[in-house]
């Protein structure tokens, strides 16, 4: 009789402290408690989930609202205006985290100052095969190699469509959406992957980026020779300005880091020629020299 009592308590022991610990977890997730993020969830999350799984979830959770929303208010010294747009902070989330627009509006509420969406290529297509991210904890970094994995301009095209109306408030309230344009991996005409981009989704966009800097996709750093990158942009102009909407969006150049010194120079002059182009100069190099972990 004593034993089963004593067993009887236990077991609702176990069960006040287990509920009370999944409340308390629910609670710090919650409000974004930043200690309990960096010292508890976040290490045992990394111990216990793969890389790219981490990535699928965490757009997921954006995509619910099942993360904390920002509070704070940003501070009139924070506003920039580019290429006439109007920023409310600086600090954006680039291409390559929400690659097929499926969580625009959580990330706006996280606090972004913009949000780049993609990159989008024309068909669907799944990117490199797994396993394609890996984590380098002692330099506490990551290896991405997707090679451009895309829902596709139709789907990603109807995702923005049916949030356009709150877009065009937030562009207006200084939170601009930018598109990332890709190729195909298997396309033979990489121009009209990109005209095609701009046709697509150019009117749902404040800025759209040709993405020519990914190492994953063959080919595709060719593009930005000279010969080759004067047609590309001056088809992909051609095609913005035929867009039927008042405000045209504007047109960034991403190019790769690691080009030659001559290189360099035959991209500017074709981006001075047809200066209605931006240039974006932010992919990391293929292999920084500052890590110490052997690539996988």
């Amino acid at each position: 009789m004593v034993s089963s009592t004593l067993q009887r308590r236990l077991r609702e022991a176990v069960q006040v402290l287990g509920g009370g610990a999944c409340l308390f977890l629910t609670y710090c997730t919650a409000v974004g408690d930043e200690k309990f993020y960096a010292k508890h969830l976040m290490p045992t999350l990394r111990r216990i989930v793969d890389p790219e799984l981490a990535h699928n979830l965490t757009i997921k959770f954006i995509s619910w609202r099942l993360i904390p929303w920002s509070k704070c208010r940003d501070s009139s010294a924070l506003e920039v205006n580019v290429f006439g747009q109007k920023f409310k902070n600086p600090v954006g989330i680039a291409a390559g985290f929400d690659k097929h627009g499926e969580a625009v509006d959580g990330l706006y509420k996280m606090g972004f100052g913009f949000v780049e969406v993609g990159s989008v290529t024309p068909k669907p297509q799944d990117g490199n095969p797994k396993p394609r991210i890996f984590r380098l904890e002692p330099d506490k970094a990551v290896i991405n190699r997707y090679g451009f994995n895309s829902h596709g301009y139709a789907a990603v095209q109807q995702r923005l469509r049916a949030r356009s109306h709150t877009q065009e408030q937030l562009t207006k309230a200084g939170r601009p959406l930018g598109i990332n344009l890709g190729k195909n991996k298997l396309s033979r005409d990489a121009t009209a992957d990109y005209v095609e981009g701009v046709k697509q989704l150019g009117q749902l966009a404040d800025y759209l980026v040709v993405n020519l800097s990914s190492p994953n996709t063959p080919g595709l750093r060719a593009l930005q020779n000279k010969e080759d990158l004067q047609n590309l942009l001056k088809k992909v102009l051609e095609e913005r300005d035929a867009l039927k909407i008042n405000r045209k969006p504007a047109v960034f150049l991403k190019i790769a880091p690691d080009l030659t010194a001559e290189d360099k120079k035959d991209i500017a002059r074709v981006v001075m020629e047809v200066r209605s182009t931006q240039l974006q100069a932010t992919e990391p190099p293929t292999r920084p020299g500052s890590l110490s972990t052997p690539l996988p």
